[in-house]
């Protein structure tokens, strides 16, 4: 069993290290993600949604540089923490451009974007004119094999840039430390808070006191991903709503609630699905409709993640080491083992086997509740694989099954002793066939018919026959000729003295 249990989960663990059972890792992972529920709206934060019908009523995409103005003059008189404008403005739509480049320029409230660019010569996106460095933020999001956004990308280093284009920007500068839009957005909201970040002795963002541990290249379920810049695992907080939300056109019409503005992080982004900013999420798998989330969404999502972790001691995501994960992975290899050993009943190891997996599943999902992301597809695969491994073999040698396959095993050494003794007797045979036995045996005869009257006191046992070479044959091939004479010579000097 023990060796069975060893066998399993190097084997697991090896086909693990080379990334085959990811994909069902990730599933697992975005079923944990499911199962653990809604955690409600982040009233800390504020959606200014762009909707379908807010681009059909301003009948131009994108918006103007005057509503876009518009826009950010009446949010800031209700006094936000900070305003994210998750919208790409890197030229000018007039009319109003000197207005809202003058807004960009004075205001400390407001952070925009920027995309990065990549090293196949994407020269990225500029973030609007005149805003200072300060206040931008990447929008860039990490998407895995699959499409689905699990990991939020805090701050990086832009790669170098391969482009030709000469309009050269902050998001090309790969001297620059860019914070993600998200980051830069929560920064803002905690500096009141007067929480600053700063880098422990291990170079790890810590805000307050919480360290916020960058990802690993075999974090959890991943398998020797790509860990470039700074990464954590994203920890969504809802499928449905994450912050109140209100419309382009309520805002504008002065619908909106001052309530829900004031001290609050307002998100400005777009709704709607012509824009095309959409994104698959853990909440995707199985659903038939609504399983995007539009970009405006996920940072938001990425915003509540960090001041939940700060300020309400909500978990960050976490996982083993390699070794611990092994021991987790080899202590189910173990007890399905076990199981199989000592439970011999098929329906009460049918029964046991299904509870002992739906434990795991269960402890495995109430430590995904408090932040623990560890295996549960791997434990499976090998409680399964040992307890069927032991099950095998114990009724493989109870069948018989066994004790055939050692028969047959030792059948040819028994064979080889039968053809040996089998060669043996033919060469005896061949020996009692020779003219010059056959005149030995005649002599042999002549003698003990002339010793019969004349001494009683020879026995049977000396005279000479075939069934006594035949018998001393085995032996060797020649010395029942040389015993018989000798024999013969005892038998002469015998008589001669007789005489």
């Amino acid at each position: 069993m023990i060796i069975t249990s060893a066998i399993a989960t190097a084997l697991f663990t090896g086909i693990r290290e080379l990334g085959w059972l990811q994909a069902q890792e990730l599933w697992a992972f975005d079923q944990f993600i499911q199962l653990r529920g809604d955690e409600g709206l982040d009233h800390r934060l504020l959606i200014v949604a762009i909707t379908e019908e807010d681009i059909q009523s301003q009948k131009q995409w994108p918006l103007p540089d005057s509503i876009m103005e518009k826009v950010l003059d009446k949010l800031e008189q209700q006094q936000p923490r900070v305003i994210g404008l998750d919208i790409y403005r890197d030229f000018a739509i007039p009319p109003g451009t000197a207005e809202l480049s003058k807004r960009f320029q004075n205001s400390d409230r407001i952070i925009a974007v920027c995309k990065v660019n990549d090293t196949s010569g994407n020269p990225g996106i500029a973030p609007p004119p005149g805003i200072p460095e300060n206040r931008v933020g990447f929008s860039d999001l990490l998407v895995d094999s699959g499409g689905i956004l699990r990991r939020n990308l805090l701050f990086l280093n832009p790669p170098v840039n391969k482009s030709k284009e000469n309009n050269f920007h902050i998001c090309q500068n790969p001297s620059a430390d860019l914070f993600s839009f998200s980051l830069q957005l929560a920064l803002n909201y905690l500096k009141v808070e007067n929480i600053k970040p700063k880098l422990t002795a291990s170079q790890e963002l810590q805000l307050g006191s919480v360290i916020f541990k960058r990802l690993k290249s075999n974090a959890g379920g991943y398998q020797n991903i790509d860990i470039s810049g700074y990464q954590i695992l994203l920890n969504y907080r809802s499928s449905e709503q994450i912050a109140p939300q209100v419309t382009l056109t309520e805002l504008l019409t002065d619908k909106v609630n001052p309530n829900l503005i004031k001290d609050r992080i307002v998100l400005i982004g777009t709704t709607a699905e012509s824009v095309k900013d959409l994104f698959y999420t853990p909440y995707s798998a199985g659903k038939q409709k609504e399983q995007y989330m539009v970009g405006v969404m996920i940072h938001a999502q990425a915003v509540s993640q960090i001041l939940s972790a700060v300020l309400n001691k909500r978990p960050l995501l976490w996982y083993w080491p390699n070794w611990g994960e092994t021991l987790w992975i080899g202590l189910w290899s173990l007890t399905g083992g076990a199981i199989a050993w000592q439970i011999r009943h098929p329906l009460r190891f049918g029964i046991i086997s299904t509870t002992a997996i739906v434990v795991l599943f269960g402890i495995c999902s109430i430590l995904f509740y408090q932040g623990a992301w560890i295996p549960v597809i791997p434990p499976l695969f090998t409680f399964i694989t040992t307890a069927g491994s032991v099950v095998i073999v114990d009724r493989f040698h109870k069948s018989g099954y066994t004790k055939t396959i050692y028969q047959h095993l030792t059948n040819p050494f028994k064979l080889n002793v039968e053809i040996d003794q089998s060669k043996k007797e033919r060469q005896v045979a061949k020996i009692t066939q020779t003219a010059y036995f056959q005149d030995l045996q005649k002599k042999g005869k002549e003698l003990r018919t002339k010793k019969a009257p004349k001494s009683g006191n020879i026995n049977s046992n000396s005279s000479i026959d075939a069934n006594e070479i035949t018998t001393k044959s085995h032996t060797s091939n020649t010395k029942p000729i040389m015993q018989m004479k000798n024999k013969h010579r005892k038998e002469s000097t015998h008589e001669e003295n007789t005489n």
